[in-house]
This record gives structure tokens, C-alpha cells and sequence, in this order.
């Protein structure tokens, strides 16, 4: 129980260093030289300054959060010592990553995420979780093999320090390279497309992983490297971050309002968030980025935790579809529910309202096209949708339960959430005073500057449409049931990135079993070698039984065969 006390405490510290450290212009990098490689220096370097000691007190906190949380929806299971070291073991692979300014430190980091992320989303051992395991482990891995081909390629500059290096921007050859790996490593942590399969899947860990994954660690790991390295990426990589970022914003946001079950909604929302970072991020402002992170990272983390007690009560159902009515008999989780959602919608003066709002006008005043400018205003529009048709179906409709549950809520699960409430809704009022030292100056007209608002009115019409809509689903399904499907598995990507991939393998390994190992293998190898050997040993069974009429004859037969002679 002592776990999350010491994790707080931890946390107090970073954030009052990393106020110091913004205050003083401090940055503090400190180096240990292992050993010399072919005159390349391999040193454990860790990087103190206000962005890394900032973003570790968030995690800190929300981990301490989770944990605490954690005591009771884990209540009863027989390895729950197991699974809480496993939840710290995963936060210290994201302090590695964090304090980073080397590869190679980096890399023990980001493989110990994978990894770690494997074990906890095969926890319950069930077919399901382990294919889903499988599937976020590889698909983690690609950027894992990203991540060495630019270790192998920073060799020629002698070091594997980045920090130094970030400098270098336009028209060296070898950085050019290595941020193209480094643009892919992030994309498949971040799960953008093609990569985007693994996030929901995911969804398969226990609620309170989800919480910690989804908020401030696995999935942030990838959207805090490019922001690490963004001084290094030329114009065409920050339109292609832009366009990627772009798509998968839409394509999560069109994907959860076609979801019904709890925890995908929230992942796909994760995944609209992330685009919105990077594209962010690919518009040149990698502080706005980074404030977008931290204030999604408090409100995304208590949404999972409403969704974890819900599911918690309802013992383990997720169809949004058999819920209703839980804000009588759930008061508190369902009040936390709406304040987390309303600040992932970005209602004014939430903490999502701050850096949404800055994002979506700051991009109001660059000079791009009205395909960038539409697929970012609908984007938001589906997320005020999909976060309206939620909170309809969850907690605003009958109860549609197939038997009434005795629905209590947990008292320690509720002070864990309480300890993020305060922070979801000042933190971004909080937080914009002491990361921003400079103001935005943003000049745009009356109408643009009411846009934001006016799509969230219309995203919560919409997602009004969406929820009623459901009487009427099976008859719209069956008259566009190829277009429902397309949109409701996220483009079709799960079935590219599995089925689609190793379906010819897995067809070759059962016809090459079938025909070669138990077929002309097994008649002309071992099999006909057995029946060979069984015969002979027979025969000379039977000779054996019989000796003195065998040796009668053969002695007759020997005889005969001298006197020919």
C-alpha cells in the first residue's frame, strides 16, 4: 500500500524542480563514460531540464493515481503484488525514456515500455489478450528496429548524445536519414496509420493499465521523442507528420461513433488526441505540444478510471448498449465522468479548453489549405459526438441491464479519482501561467474565432443524432452495412495489419504441414523407414523362435552346396 505515497512524493519533488529549472533557465545533463567503441564514447547520460521534470511529475502523479486505485479493482486477485511491481517497473521505463538525451539510453526505455506493455496486456489469460499482446509487441517492435538503424547510423557522428546534434537540420545527409527513422519510431508508438491497430487492442490489459497507458506513458512516449527531436525535421517530414496526424484524427473520430464498447470509445478518443499533438507539433509549435500532452494526460487518466469502476460494478460488461441510467445509482463516478469528458470536448475554462482552444486558433493562423482547416474542425466536431453519444447511452438513458446489479462504488477507488479531479479541472488554467512566459498574439476574425465553439454545439447535435439513431441501426446496417463496417474497424487496419499480413504465411505453414511433414515426408521418411524396420525385425523374430529347424536346414543347405561344388 506504501507504493503510491512514495511515487507522490517523488512527484512534489520533480514538479518543484522543474518550476525552479523554468524560472532559472536551468538545465542540468549529466554523463557517466562506460566504455570507448571504435573511438564512439557509450555513456549513461540523463537530462534534467524544465520539459523532462515537468512531464515526470505528470506521470508521478497519475501513476500514484492508478495505483492507489488499483488496491481495490484489483481486489482479490491472486497476483496482485505481481501486477502492482509490474505497473512500477512500467513507470521506471518511462522515467528512462524521459531523462534521456542519448539513444542508447533511450532505447532501454522504449524496449522496456514494449515489453512490459506485453505482460500487462496478456494479464488475463485468455485467447483475446494474447493475440492482442502479440499484435502491440510487434507492432512496437518496428519501431524498436527503427530506433537501431538510427543508433547505427549515428555512429558517424562519433557520439550517441542527439542533444548535440539537433542542429544539424537541412542539409545533412546522415540527420536526414536518422529523423526519417526516428519519425517512424514515433509513429508506431503513437499508433498513427498504418500503425493504429494495436491501440484499441490494447484495451485488453486491466482498466487501470489502460489509465496509465493511455494518459501519460506508452502511447505519449512516441509524441515526447518527436518533440525532443523537433528542431531537426525539415518542411516535407513536418507536412507528412501533418497529413499522417491528420488522418488518423479523422479516422478515430469517425471509428468511436460507431463503437459500443466502453473502453474502445476512449482509446479511438486517445487516438484522435495524439493526431491532434503531432499535427500540432508539424505546425512548427512543439510547447503547445507538449502542454496538450500533459493536460490530456490528467483528464484522459481520470476518464478511464469512471470507465474502470463502471465496468468494475457491472461486473465486467463494456457494451455501452446494456448500460443506462447509472448517474442515479453512481453519482460521484458519473460527476467525474462528465468533468472529464466536457474537458476532453473543450468546454471553456477545463483544463482541455486551454490548449484545445490555443491549438485550433494558433492553427487558424498559418497559411494552410481548407483540407487541413476542415479535417481539423470535424475532427473535433466527432470528438464533442462521440463523447455526447457516451455519456447518452452510460448515463442518461433507461436502465437497459439484463438483470439489476447491486451497484456500489468503492470508496478507495473513489479516492484515487479524487485525487485527479482538482487537477482536470485547474490544471489547465494552472498550467498555461507558468509554461507559457510569452503571450499568443492571434488576429483572426469574429466568425473564425467562434468556430470552436460553434463546432462543439454541433458535435454535441450530432452525437445527440448518433444516440437516437441506435433504434433504427439494423435497418441502416443492412442497407450500408460494407460502409458501416469500413468506418467501424478503423479503415479496415486490424485486418491489414494481421490477417492481412501473415494470412499467405499461415496458409503456406498448413499446406507445407499438411503435404510435406504428415504427408510425402511422413510416407517416404519416418514413417516407411518404421515399417522397414518392423518387417525385418519380424522375419528375424520368427527365424529366432524356430533355431534347430533353421539350422537344420541351413546345415542341410550347406552340405548340398560343397558337394555341388
Amino acid at each position: 500500500m506504501l507504493w503510491w505515497s512514495y511515487i507522490f512524493t517523488f512527484m512534489l519533488f520533480f514538479f518543484i524542480s522543474s518550476m525552479n529549472f523554468y524560472l532559472h533557465d536551468l538545465c542540468l545533463l549529466i554523463e557517466y563514460e562506460l566504455f570507448n567503441l571504435n573511438s564512439s564514447i557509450v555513456c549513461m547520460s540523463i537530462l534534467f531540464d524544465w520539459m523532462s521534470l515537468l512531464f515526470m511529475s505528470f506521470v508521478l502523479l497519475i501513476s500514484s493515481m492508478v495505483i492507489y486505485y488499483s488496491y481495490e479493482y484489483m481486489e482479490g486477485d491472486l497476483n496482485l503484488s505481481r501486477f502492482i511491481i509490474l505497473v512500477v517497473l512500467f513507470v521506471i521505463s518511462m522515467m528512462f525514456l524521459i531523462i534521456s538525451p542519448n539513444l542508447i539510453s533511450i532505447l532501454l526505455g522504449w524496449d522496456g515500455l514494449g515489453l512490459i506493455s506485453y505482460c500487462l496486456v496478456i494479464y488475463y489469460q485468455n485467447v483475446k489478450s494474447f493475440n492482442a499482446g502479440m499484435l502491440t509487441a510487434l507492432s512496437n517492435r518496428i519501431g524498436d528496429v527503427a530506433l537501431l538503424m538510427s543508433i547505427a547510423w549515428m555512429m558517424n557522428y562519433g557520439s550517441w548524445n542527439f542533444i548535440y546534434y539537433l542542429s544539424f537540420k537541412i542539409d545533412d545527409y546522415f540527420m536526414n536519414l536518422i529523423m526519417m527513422f526516428v519519425i517512424l519510431a514515433g509513429m508506431t508508438k503513437s499508433a498513427q496509420i498504418p500503425f493504429s491497430s494495436w491501440l484499441p487492442a490494447a484495451m485488453a490489459a486491466p482498466t487501470p493499465v489502460s489509465s496509465l497507458v493511455h494518459s501519460s506513458t506508452l502511447v505519449t512516449a512516441g509524441v515526447y521523442l518527436l518533440i525532443r527531436f523537433n528542431y531537426s525535421m525539415n518542411y516535407y517530414m513536418m507536412m507528412f507528420l501533418l497529413i499522417i496526424s491528420l488522418l488518423t484524427m479523422f479516422m478515430a473520430g469517425l471509428g468511436a461513433n460507431f463503437e459500443y464498447d466502453l473502453k474502445k470509445i476512449v482509446a479511438l478518443s486517445t487516438l484522435s488526441q495524439l493526431g491532434l499533438m503531432i499535427s500540432v507539433l508539424a505546425l512548427g509549435d512543439y510547447i503547445l505540444s507538449f502542454y496538450h500532452l500533459l493536460m490530456h494526460a490528467l483528464f484522459k487518466a481520470l476518464l478511464f478510471m469512471c470507465m474502470g469502476m463502471i465496468i468494475h460494478n457491472l461486473g465486467g460488461h463494456q457494451d455501452i448498449r446494456f448500460m443506462g441510467g447509472l448517474s442515479i445509482q453512481m453519482p460521484l463516478t458519473c460527476l467525474f465522468l462528465n468533468i472529464s469528458n466536457l474537458s476532453l470536448c473543450g468546454l471553456p475554462f477545463l483544463t482541455g479548453f486551454y490548449s484545445k482552444d490555443l491549438i485550433l486558433e494558433f492553427m487558424s493562423m498559418t497559411y494552410l489549405n481548407l483540407f487541413v482547416y476542415f479535417i481539423f474542425y470535424f475532427s473535433i466536431g466527432l470528438t464533442v459526438s462521440y463523447s455526447y453519444r457516451l455519456t447518452k447511452f452510460v448515463l442518461m438513458s433507461k436502465n437497459n441491464s439484463m438483470v439489476y446489479m447491486n451497484i456500489m462504488e468503492g470508496k478507495i477507488m473513489l479516492k484515487g479519482m479524487s485525487g485527479l479531479i482538482l487537477f482536470v479541472i485547474f490544471g489547465g488554467s494552472m498550467m498555461n501561467w507558468l509554461i507559457f512566459d510569452s503571450m499568443y498574439f492571434i488576429c483572426i476574425p469574429f466568425f473564425m474565432k467562434f468556430m470552436v465553439l460553434m463546432v462543439v454545439f454541433m458535435g454535441g447535435l450530432v452525437g445527440n443524432f448518433f444516440s437516437i439513431f441506435f433504434n433504427y441501426y439494423y435497418i441502416f446496417m443492412n442497407k450500408y452495412l460494407y460502409f458501416y463496417l469500413f468506418v467501424s474497424s478503423m479503415w479496415n487496419l486490424p485486418v491489414i495489419s494481421t490477417l492481412g499480413l501473415n494470412f499467405s504465411f499461415l496458409d503456406l505453414g498448413v499446406k507445407y504441414k499438411k503435404f510435406i511433414d504428415q504427408g510425402w515426408l511422413e510416407l517416404m521418411g519416418s514413417q516407411n523407414i518404421y515399417f522397414n524396420f518392423k518387417n525385418l525385425s519380424l522375419n528375424f523374430q520368427s527365424f529366432l523362435i524356430s533355431n534347430i529347424k533353421i539350422y537344420m536346414f541351413m546345415f542341410l543347405g550347406w552340405v548340398l552346396f560343397i558337394q555341388m561344388i
